[in-house]
Parts: structure tokens; sequence; C-alpha cells
């Protein structure tokens, strides 16, 4: 039977594992390219764009996101029993105290954002501060706070710089290609062959690099609730308000494709809690029978 830290620890590994996949993966990909377009200036440059587009992403998603969000800050004195929740969960986790939105939406969802602990944001609906107990609402905030100190920002941050240099030398080698800016006409049978690789992975490269992100997040979000059940010494709350926020059937209104992967429950209903295999492929988040299997199978 697996315990809080065998969890945690298998959650850790298997990302460290994937991101070391989607590495090798994109280098692999930018030589083919690189290779069959003869270019690898291009290359170099798709390399800078990426990151310095993700950096800016890095620093000031968080803004965009709760604004976004139409979330309000609120201090003490707006909501004490919140919190004092935040409060006393960061001072058992050893993180510093982040800043606390309230989303006005009666949809019961929560996310965290922030570049690092020490600008770190939660953010939790009405609906979730209405229809959850004390001790479920603590092992949402508990994951929430686990996501913040596991780094899982930075984490995810590095995967989008990934998906977005894969994404876009596909592109470039799609167009270049119709300009004949290729080694396969001119470069005899091996460049012939590089050609075509590097054909297959313009169409491939793009859906395999979003496939392998979906399942880091996926991995995430075990490791940020085994995290939470550390925290709280408590994985009912979590499995509990797991449970109550998959089974509440209204979406969340300021929610939508590109913010989804944030909220600890898919808010847009009816998206990845399944338990389809194909469809889990394409899911930002584990299936809730799956998460709630977990936290109830640690001792």
């Amino acid at each position: 039977m697996p315990t809080l830290y065998t969890q945690a620890d298998k959650n850790i590994r298997n990302s460290y594992l994937l991101i070391t996949a989607f590495l090798i993966f994109a280098i692999g990909v930018g030589w083919v390219f690189s290779q069959a377009m003869d270019s690898p200036g291009i290359l170099v440059f798709a390399v800078i764009f990426s990151v310095i587009m993700s950096i800016g992403s890095y620093w000031w998603s968080d803004k965009i996101v709760l604004r976004m969000s139409k979330a309000k800050e609120i201090d003490h004195d707006s909501n004490r029993e919140l919190y004092h929740i935040v409060e006393n969960l960061c001072i058992t986790a050893g993180l510093p105290l982040p800043k606390i939105y309230i989303i006005d939406d009666t949809a019961p969802n929560a996310f965290a954002t922030g570049r690092d602990p020490d600008h770190a944001v939660i953010a939790v609906t009405t609906g979730i501060l209405q229809k959850l107990e004390k001790s479920e609402l603590e092992g949402v905030l508990a994951h929430e706070l686990s996501h913040i100190g596991n780094r899982d920002i930075l984490f995810s941050t590095i995967v989008v710089i990934l998906v977005g240099f894969i994404t876009l030398l596909a592109d470039w080698f799609f167009r270049a290609s119709f300009f004949g800016r290729h080694r396969g006409r001119d470069s005899g049978k091996m460049g012939g062959y590089i050609f075509i690789i590097a054909i297959i992975l313009t169409i491939l490269a793009p859906i395999i690099a979003t496939l392998i992100k979906l399942a880091i997040s996926r991995k995430r979000e075990f490791l940020a609730d085994a995290s939470a059940a550390l925290l709280t010494r408590y994985p009912d709350g979590l499995a509990m308000a797991l449970e109550k926020i998959s089974a509440d059937k209204e979406p969340l209104e300021v929610a939508n494709k590109a913010t989804a992967h944030m909220y600890i429950v898919n808010p847009l209903k009816g998206n990845g809690n399944g338990r389809n295999w194909f469809s889990g492929l394409f899911s930002t988040h584990p299936p809730t029978a799956d998460r709630v299997a977990a936290l109830r199978g640690m001792g």
C-alpha cells in the first residue's frame, strides 16, 4: 500500500522522466528540421524567440489570468476564516503567505499562480467557500499551496517553452518547404530521407508535444494531491472536496480552454473527468475517480 511519501516520490520521478523525454524529443525535432532546411541559424532564432515569449508569460501570466478571472484581492478583515486557513497552512508548509483572491462565481473551484513562492497567488470562487466543509476547503488550499511549493508554475513554464519551440519549428519548416528551402532535392538519398522524416514530424510533432505537456500536467496534479495530503495529514478532506467539485454541474463562467489547466478540477464541466482512455490523453486533469482512489489509498 502506498504511503503519502512514496506517492509523492513516485509522482516526482514520473514528472521528471516525462520532461526529460520531452527535452530529448525537442532536441531531436530541432535537429531534423535544421538538417532538412540546412539552416542552423533558424533553429537558434526559434529557440531565442520561444524563450523570450515564454519568459514574458512567466513574469506576467498571473496578472493576465487574475484579470481574465475577474478575481478581487482580499485582506484579513475581508474574510478572516479563509485568511487564517491559508495562513496556518503556509506556516505548516514553511511558505510565504500568498496573496488571496476571490472570484465571484457560484461554481466551486480554485487555482494558484505566480512565478515563485514569494510572488504567489491563490484564488478561490465564492462557490467553493459556500459548498465545502472546512476540512475539505483546507484540502483544496493545501493542494494549491503544494503547486506553489513544488514550483509547478516554473515547471509548466519550461514545458510551455518546449511546446512553443516545437510548434514554431514545425510551422517554419512547413512554410519553408513550399519554397524549396530544404536539402531533400539536392543532397542525395540521405537528404531525401531526412526531408521525409521532417515532413512527418511537421504534422506529428506539435500533437506529440501537446500530449506530453498534458501528461506532465496530469502528473503534477497527482503530485499536488499527495503533497496536500502530507500537509494536512487528512487525505479524505481533499478526496471529498474533489468529489463535490466534480459532481457540481455548474460551469465556471470566467474559465476557458487557455486557463482550464490551472484549476484544481477542470472548470469546463463535462471535460476531463471521465475514464475514457483516448479522451484522457487530451485532458489537462487526471480522472477525478483516480485522484480520489489515490488519496484514499494513502496511509
